[in-house]
């Protein structure tokens, strides 16, 4: 699993950083263009939004294995830790519900039908044939980061579970930046 593991992070990390990447030449050539030779590409907003919703599904995994993404435990945080730990793994097994979900929605039952993605959303878009507006992309091919984003989140909260689980990591959640900041500073405020 490391083997594999180390792939997805790898994989992650890549498209994150060209996605990011290209994002920034877009946008910045496209301001050039505009103000300074009064031109443009009428298709770099949708070229640059379609980048964005894939380097945010790309980005919610990534999320999940770095342990930024936020969330409020003041409440769970009271029970014992075994508590704490059962209501750890219950986010996790939310997560992966909701995974499945979207990943059901964008591609449906693929082992049903015997086709991926061939019942789901990208599948009818597939179907259809509509393509986007400016860059007339199949948009089967634009939305097909769903079932992808949606399987690497599912795989992220599956390898949270088993940190959670052998007591390697608490929560799916960062760490807590503002306890952190009043102990960096305690000392600043004394009478």
């Amino acid at each position: 699993m490391k083997g594999f593991g180390h792939f997805v992070n790898r994989f992650e990390e890549t498209v994150l950083a060209v996605l990011l990447a290209s994002m920034t030449v877009v946008t910045f050539t496209q301001v050039i263009a505009r103000y300074v030779f009064n031109s443009g590409w009428v298709a770099a907003l949708e070229l640059t939004q379609i980048m964005f919703a894939w380097l945010i599904l790309f980005g919610i995994s990534y999320g999940i294995k770095v342990g930024i993404h936020l969330g409020v435990d003041a409440f769970v945080r009271l029970f014992p830790r075994p508590v704490f730990r059962v209501f750890a793994l219950f986010a996790v097994v939310c997560g992966i519900v909701y995974a499945g979900l979207l990943f059901y929605g964008s591609c449906g039952n693929p082992f049903a039908t015997g086709k991926i993605c061939g019942t789901g959303y990208v599948g009818k878009m597939y179907k259809i044939g509509i393509h986007t507006e400016d860059l007339e992309w199949p948009r089967w091919l634009v939305y097909s980061i769903l079932p992808i984003g949606m399987a690497l989140f599912a795989f992220r909260c599956a390898q949270a579970a088993g940190e959670i689980w052998r007591g390697e990591r608490e929560t799916l959640a960062a760490a807590h930046e503002a306890e952190e900041l009043v102990k960096e500073h305690e000392g600043v405020l004394k009478d």
